[in-house]
């Protein structure tokens, strides 16, 4: 039973979801130690479990998605703020519903950059769940983006990007001095079988082989 000592947003929660992310508050709280206090890490942790709440996700994966999604904001965060500071390049893949291409992209740049640079991905109107077609297209490849999932962009997110590589999915981000913005016109793989989808997988990794190049980041 929660009482008035409970933060509000955390009233409505099960006792099992309410534990899950004091624990995911504890372990951020140790990768964050020394740059954010307990109230930033809490806030994140809050909005990023409501952006998933409002879009039926199932309940006890929630606490996970959230800690995963506070983490990547974190993280962007401490980079916009100068806390980190490694000389990466950072990329930021957008589509509608960050299901497939920017899935699928994001896929390609981690395998082939390695540590060498970060990459994030987010849509415009995330979906509920990767597209099936595009997880299967990818593991053709040797990639498994099955552990993937959709989520927003946030500002501090596209503020950390140094190039943001868009894929119909509107303009609704912010435009800032310094970021290269570079938009890929591909066919969104929403309702495709897997046939159809490879020579869309096979552009987007050309196109990122072409990018990681143009950043003098070496593929592994």
């Amino acid at each position: 039973m929660t009482d008035l000592t409970t933060p509000t947003w955390q009233r409505d929660l099960s006792i099992d979801q309410q534990l899950a992310l004091k624990t995911a508050a504890t372990r951020l709280a140790g990768e964050f130690d020394g740059v954010y206090g307990p109230e930033t890490i809490e806030r994140f942790l809050h909005s990023s479990y409501d952006q998933f709440a409002t879009v039926g996700s199932i309940p006890n994966f929630l606490p996970l998605l959230a800690e995963r999604f506070a983490r990547q904001r974190l993280q962007a965060l401490a980079r916009v703020e100068g806390h980190h500071r490694d000389g990466k390049p950072v990329v930021l893949f957008l589509c509608t519903h960050n299901a497939g291409r920017s899935q699928m992209a994001l896929g390609f740049f981690t395998h082939l950059a390695g540590d060498a640079a970060v990459a994030w991905s987010g849509g415009s109107e995330p979906g509920i769940e990767i597209n099936p077609a595009a997880v299967a297209a990818m593991e053709e490849r040797g990639i498994d983006i099955s552990a993937e999932y959709p989520k927003p962009w946030t500002d501090e997110v596209v503020h950390a990007a140094d190039v943001v590589i868009t894929m119909g999915c509107g303009d609704a981000w912010p435009i800032l001095p310094g970021t290269r913005y570079e938009n890929w016109d591909l066919d969104d793989p929403a309702g495709l079988d897997v046939a159809a989808v490879r020579p869309i997988r096979d552009e987007l990794e050309r196109r990122v082989r072409q990018l990681l190049d143009e950043l003098h980041v070496p593929v592994r």
